[in-house]
């Protein structure tokens, strides 16, 4: 079926020269869930996969996460927002990019949540300057580079090439991969308190 649809396409491109719906498009035979990425960025203007979004705290452990199906970053903020408020009671602020900024976003965020952390798009206008040049607006927005520090140790690990099959297997792979980058992020943890009590332990003797 797939590959009849591909060579469908294929004619009606080629021979007949029409011009294709973008959600018609079908960008692979073995995984259809496939999605055209423009990322708009210097060197990776495009990628082919599909979106995934992470939700870090403050310590750099992922709380939260969603394969984005033919969504973007600003239709799901308020949907990732509200399950990471279900599955932990004292969520209270969050700090987002950009591209999740949508005028209902903001209202709907600033009324569930304490502190909102939500850059603008476009011009800003009077209030959104005052409202970005806050010090707490301004020191979430230094720490969100652990956010995309977090995504990249993602993809060292494992997650930059799925090798599981289908949806399913796509959702199951990213899914393990954020358990694994938990873990890991706890080994660290333990293995510095280590480090911290084995120089402790050194000073001690040399005092002695």
């Amino acid at each position: 079926m797939l590959a009849k649809k591909l060579m469908d396409q294929v004619d009606r491109r080629v021979i007949l020269d029409e011009v294709i719906k973008h959600e018609e498009k079908m960008f692979s035979v073995f995984e259809e869930h496939t999605e055209w990425i423009s990322k708009g960025k210097a060197g990776v203007p495009v990628e082919l996969g599909l979106r995934v979004c992470i939700m870090e705290d403050q310590y750099q452990f992922i709380l939260h996460h969603r394969v984005m199906e033919k969504e973007t970053d600003d239709k799901i903020a308020i949907a990732m927002v509200e399950e990471a408020m279900r599955r932990f009671h004292d969520f209270k602020s969050c700090s987002f990019d950009k591209g999740f900024w949508t005028p209902l976003n903001q209202i709907r965020l600033k009324e569930i949540l304490e502190r909102v952390v939500l850059p603008k798009k476009g011009r800003l206008l009077v209030e959104d300057k005052e409202r970005q040049k806050d010090e707490y607006f301004i020191k979430a927005r230094k720490q969100h580079s652990a956010v995309e520090s977090g995504i990249n140790a993602l993809d060292n690990h494992g997650l930059d090439l799925c090798r599981d099959h289908g949806i399913s297997g796509f959702k199951r792979y990213v899914a393990l991969g954020i358990v694994g980058r938990n873990l890991h992020r706890l080994g660290g943890i333990i293995l510095e308190k280590e480090k911290k009590a084995l120089k402790r332990k050194q000073k001690l003797r040399l005092v002695a």
